[in-house]
């Protein structure tokens, strides 16, 4: 992120000495990427150092290990998530749905905050969450982030943090990464603002709110996922948000979905034109997420709003359908479906939906979707995106189009 952000107090030059009171030396730390070479925060400590662990580490009772399914059959995927259950809280309640080596998508439905004395990590991915459902508090050592319905939250890999519901239940789409998740490099000028053409502007970002330093001992519990979904407890001997202050470029922020603003134009809009976010290096690796928000369909007099049949080799699709309103599905999906259609299958819009398109030419759309496409990475379909998967969607393009053949014989026969 190119918006350098400071909060609370640091010293002008880095690594000097500072107090965080008298006699206190406040005690520095970088939390960095690309080695020392990428975006970067610095942190300053009230008086521990973060690595201060007063028991030996232990498995965690949490288990995050991605298992495939046992069925590995070639297969365009319509998963329920709404249909999942709620439980436990922002950890405990992930529940993956497709992965591949460097991707993780999750959905979780917590009913309770994490404990007030237990935090989470995540050691091996940059993270970041879609709220489809609930209000709360995303507490981490950078300060405070509300979370509410329709926005991302981007969490760096590395931060320490634990969510508060405000509402009895949320819902919660889950992207994790290898890469960083940013603005896209395309829509950014060489000083790092989002050009003038960009559907994202940087200043619409929700930077945190550092909150006093807790300075404060006792046990405190760390989670850390790594290693394949591995989670390993650590615990520090002083909470883990002592900051009192910090300054970067690495930090966790909100970007509500209704601030992506829609790029329009007179036929068709590819999905690239809708990109939010990506993580990596397109197209090599890494992903692409677009924000499918509302906004004007085409207005050539012979537009086909409804997207076109497509076999992207190169790319997984998964797609997560905040309403029901997505043309290219309706009738066959619900608020929550979560399609995944792996890059060896062409996909297109089911039945007469093309057809039906044509009286939405020039209007504005209601609909409200989130995609993402990978770069050169498969997905693998999980056992829990299994279980709730639609058993008929594989079938449902055929099925759709039966029904319309049989639509167009009785018109043609006055039945």
């Amino acid at each position: 992120m190119a918006l350098i952000v400071r909060r609370g107090k640091v010293p002008a030059t880095p690594h000097t000495e500072f107090y965080s009171k008298s006699g206190v030396l406040s005690l520095e730390e970088i939390h960095g990427t690309f080695g020392f070479s990428g975006a970067f925060s610095r942190k300053q400590h009230f008086r521990s150092y973060p690595t201060e662990q007063v028991k030996p580490p232990k498995k965690s009772s949490i288990n995050l290990a991605l298992k495939p399914a046992r069925d590995a059959t070639l297969q365009p995927y319509h998963i329920l998530t709404a249909r999942m259950p709620y439980g436990g809280d922002f950890v405990s309640s992930r529940k993956p749905i497709v992965f591949g080596s460097s991707t993780v998508v999750s959905v979780a439905k917590p009913v309770k905050s994490m404990p007030q004395d237990t935090f989470f990590r995540n050691g091996e991915k940059h993270e970041c969450f879609y709220v489809q459902e609930g209000q709360g508090i995303l507490r981490t050592e950078y300060g405070r982030l509300a979370l509410r319905k329709g926005l991302y939250l981007i969490v760096p890999k590395g931060t320490t943090y634990r969510l508060e519901l405000s509402s009895k239940r949320a819902y919660i789409l889950i992207i994790e990464s290898t890469y960083p998740i940013t603005f896209p490099s395309h829509y950014l000028n060489i000083e790092g603002q989002a050009k003038m053409m960009a559907p994202v502007v940087e200043t619409e970002i929700e930077t945190p709110e550092l909150e006093p330093p807790k300075d404060e001992k006792g046990s405190f519990f760390i989670d850390v996922k790594h290693s394949l979904g591995m989670v390993t407890r650590l615990t520090l001997g002083h909470h883990p948000f002592d900051l009192v202050g910090w300054e970067g470029a690495l930090y966790p922020f909100g970007f509500d979905v209704k601030n992506h603003h829609g790029i329009a134009r007179e036929i068709h809009t590819a999905p690239p034109m809708h990109q939010t976010f990506q993580s990596g290096n397109a197209p090599y690796n890494g992903f692409s997420i677009c924000s499918f928000v509302s906004q004007m369909e085409g207005w050539h007099s012979k537009d086909i709003p409804a997207p076109y049949a497509h076999y992207n080799v190169d790319s997984d699709e998964v797609m997560f359908f905040s309403n029901a309103s997505y043309g290219a599905r309706k009738g066959v999906i619900e608020p929550g479906s979560f399609t995944f259609h792996p890059g060896a299958l062409p996909h297109s819009p089911q039945g007469k939906a093309a057809l039906r398109s044509l009286t939405a030419r020039g209007k504005m759309s209601d609909r409200l979707a989130i995609m993402l496409d990978t770069f050169f990475e498969s997905l693998t379909i999980t056992e829990w995106g299994y279980k709730y998967r639609d058993k008929e969607y594989p079938l449902s393009w055929h099925k759709a189009a039966i029904a319309a053949n049989g639509q167009r014989a009785e018109a043609l026969h006055g039945t």
